[in-house]
């Protein structure tokens, strides 16, 4: 029944190969299901609540896009940056609490499926010119490098030179360098799964160690705190206009760089630089944003670590059931799940960003008018650590190129439009 609804001979896939797929995007992106209760956590949520929310909100997200995006293999869940947004921005610096940012959630999750429903937002992305959308998945690339740096050890925070190299004595940063060259040992050896591989045995190699906690097995769930408890009075009100603006702004560009990015791994872009079945990724991805507010947990995004899975050999929707049974299994397996030492997922991170980074050869290197605004989404994202400016700065700086250069007439109007959306988002953040 799954080789017939899937079409596994189609996409030149199979059963087994599509389960290595999810089980490996499920292992690179499973850090959300503790980052995302501490972080939130510090905004006022509960922390247990947010836990069980992220787990059931990121399966149910994966369900949707199995079953209604099926030619999409990516992973969605509550995104990274989003959360720390709400907490730190909404709750910690606006006062606001967790009910009335999860109101707020919901709102620009609701705009976000609304366009979703027209041609309005693939129209968008799909004028997005091939070197921007290369330029944006590099972007993301080295996004991804610099937090898997951090996170494995590599890199610590000066005063003065903003970043240096980190402790290399500590035997998890040693480990998980180590999981870094095995997995690019593995797939030169054209070992399949060598992201699970160097994943699971490093860790193993930690937890006999004595260097990173083996936590358990089983646990049953905790309660849904923040079930239904969104307070949309506050949500609409005037005062709410600019951080529903600034989550649908985010959830808008993160999303499109991420649903590039993978579909350049993925060859999922055509000739003429159009994204095959975007619309009904797109339409997953708000719907999901509408679920997770309710569940109560902030918004849900597609994953740019789906690319691990396409490197893979995911090709289907399959994947992302996979996906979506592992992130279901957390509910009762959270111990095991929070196990891995985030030295050793941060390897996965590294490995996927080179993955990101390979599709720069296509740019258009000697025109400088397109070449330039995706060197700036390149290094933009990594330098200010937001996916989102690195997009907004790419198109407002393309657009002026346009400008100056005598190129308005042929300049699609979705240039403008994302540009002018750009500014303001800059204006009122």
């Amino acid at each position: 029944m799954l080789d017939k609804y899937f079409d596994y001979k189609k996409h030149k896939t199979d059963f087994k190969t599509e389960v290595i797929a999810g089980v490996t995007t499920f292992l690179t992106m499973a850090y959300i299901m503790f980052l995302n209760p501490v972080i939130l956590a510090d905004g006022g949520f509960d922390f247990g609540g947010v836990f069980t929310a992220t787990a059931l909100a990121a399966a149910i997200a994966c369900f949707i896009a199995a079953f209604y995006a099926k030619t999409w293999p990516v992973g969605l869940a509550p995104g990274m940056g989003i959360n720390a947004f709400i907490a730190y921005g909404v709750c910690l610096g606006m006062k606001y609490t967790p009910a009335e940012a999860l109101g707020a959630v919901l709102v620009a999750g609701v705009v976000f499926l609304i366009i979703s429903l027209t041609p309005l937002r693939a129209w968008l992305i799909n004028s997005i010119p091939k070197s921007l959308k290369l330029g944006i998945g590099a972007g993301i690339g080295l996004f991804l490098a610099i937090i898997g740096f951090q996170l494995m050890g590599l890199t610590s925070d000066n005063p003065v030179v903003l970043v240096q190299l980190g402790d290399l004595s500590n035997p998890l940063t040693l480990l998980g360098a180590a999981a870094f060259i095995s997995m690019i040992v593995m797939e030169k050896m054209k070992i399949k799964g060598n992201i699970i591989i160097g994943i699971v045995a490093f860790s193993i190699i930690a937890w006999l160690g004595g260097w990173a906690n083996f936590n358990g097995v089983v646990s049953s769930p905790p309660p849904m705190t923040h079930l239904m408890t969104f307070d949309l009075g506050a949500a609409l009100s005037a005062s709410m206009v600019t951080v529903i603006f600034t989550l649908f702004f985010i959830d808008f560009f993160d999303t499109a760089g991420t649903l590039t990015s993978v579909a350049n791994v993925a060859g999922k872009v055509g000739s003429d630089g159009k994204i095959q079945d975007i619309g009904k990724a797109m339409l997953s991805d708000s719907v999901s944003t509408v679920a997770g507010a309710m569940l109560g947990t902030s918004t849900v995004t597609t994953y740019v670590e789906s690319a691990a899975g396409v490197k893979a050999g995911g090709r289907t929707g399959m994947t992302s059931l996979v996906i979506g049974l592992l992130f279901l299994s957390c509910l009762f397996f959270s111990p095991l799940a929070t196990s891995l030492p985030k030295e050793i997922d941060a390897a996965a991170l590294i490995y996927i960003s080179t993955l990101f980074l390979r599709n720069i050869t296509d740019i258009e290197w000697d025109d400088a008018a397109e070449a330039g605004p995706a060197v700036l989404a390149m290094i933009a994202m990594p330098f200010t650590y937001s996916i989102s400016n690195g997009i907004a700065l790419a198109f407002v700086s393309y657009a002026a190129i346009r400008i100056f250069t005598g190129k308005f007439g042929s300049t699609s109007s979705a240039i403008w439009v994302i540009a002018i959306l750009s500014l303001i988002s800059f204006y009122v953040s």
